[in-house]
């Protein structure tokens, strides 16, 4: 289960590359690494964010800062009907190093912090998002100028949680990119019907006890947590976005019993699903 090599192109800009994903094909992208660092600021989309071994949903305003060869995947809901909108700023090793000095320590630290993955909030993400139109109509040096700007703005922040677990390592070699996508494409499929171990090994032609061993060596959980943790996350969805009923959310996530999927909301999002919900559309009256 390894990502596949992404090449980023240095046509114009050896130092960074600014694009809009405007387009399904130019958003979607299996679980895949690169060398260079990587901004991405969703604008209006939903979906489930894949870093390193981390699972997460991901809303309109999400921002996030990834390190050098940290494997990503961003895949949107299938019920979701609006065309991609994103911002995606690459920025190459040369210009990491050139700002990865003591001169520079919050910079230091944004960079360390960046080979988990970072996460910021959407009121930091929606003051950044003042900031992108500039860089479209800039030349390369006022470019420089505002990512600098950017960059610096976000390591003074301290609204930010850090995605992959410490510890989590990985050989980027892409021979095997296919069944790490193979799980998360029939985990989205199915996760509202029962999944056993033996139904995903043999999706990805492992017996239960290799890929069992070999999930849990990859992405330091077992099959059966990622699996909760993405049906806690689909019920994330139903919970921002509609008014059913928790219990009727629970089964619609794929959970067979209701004090369980209690116990694994709490697990994984540190709080029951109603607080969960008042918190979300809290923030969004005020964004």
């Amino acid at each position: 289960m390894r990502p596949a090599f992404k090449a980023i192109s240095k046509e114009n800009c050896p130092l960074f590359r600014i694009e809009r994903q405007e387009t399904f094909q130019e958003f979607n992208y299996p679980w895949h690494y690169h060398p260079e660092f990587e901004l991405t600021l969703i604008l209006n989309r939903a979906g489930v964010r894949y870093v390193g071994n981390n699972t997460e949903n991901y809303f309109d305003h999400d921002l996030v800062l990834l390190g050098s060869n940290l494997p990503h995947t961003w895949i949107h809901y299938d019920d979701q009907e609006q065309v991609p909108n994103a911002i995606v700023i690459f920025l190459d090793q040369h210009f990491i190093d050139w700002l990865n000095n003591d001169q520079f320590p919050n910079l230091v630290q944004l960079f360390k912090r960046a080979a988990r993955g970072i996460k910021f909030s959407r009121e930091v993400a929606i003051e950044i998002k003042s900031k992108l139109p500039q860089l479209f109509n800039a030349n390369n040096l006022e470019q420089c100028i505002i990512l600098m700007q950017i960059l610096n703005q976000l390591a003074a922040t301290k609204e930010f949680h850090l995605l992959s677990h410490e510890g989590f390592t990985y050989d980027p070699n892409p021979t095997n990119s296919e069944r790490i996508n193979a799980v998360y494409e029939y985990v989205a499929l199915h996760y509202t019907n029962k999944i056993t171990l033996k139904d995903v090994a043999r999706h990805v032609s492992m017996s239960d006890a290799n890929f069992s061993r070999y999930f849990s060596k990859t992405m330091m959980k077992s099959f059966f947590s990622f699996l909760n943790e993405y049906r806690v996350n689909r019920a994330c969805k139903l919970l921002i976005e509609t008014d059913r009923q928790i219990n009727e959310i629970c089964y619609q996530s794929g959970f067979q019993s209701i004090p369980f999927f209690y116990r694994q909301f709490k697990k994984f999002k540190n709080c029951q699903p109603k607080t969960y919900r008042d918190k979300y559309h809290r923030a969004s009256e005020f964004s």
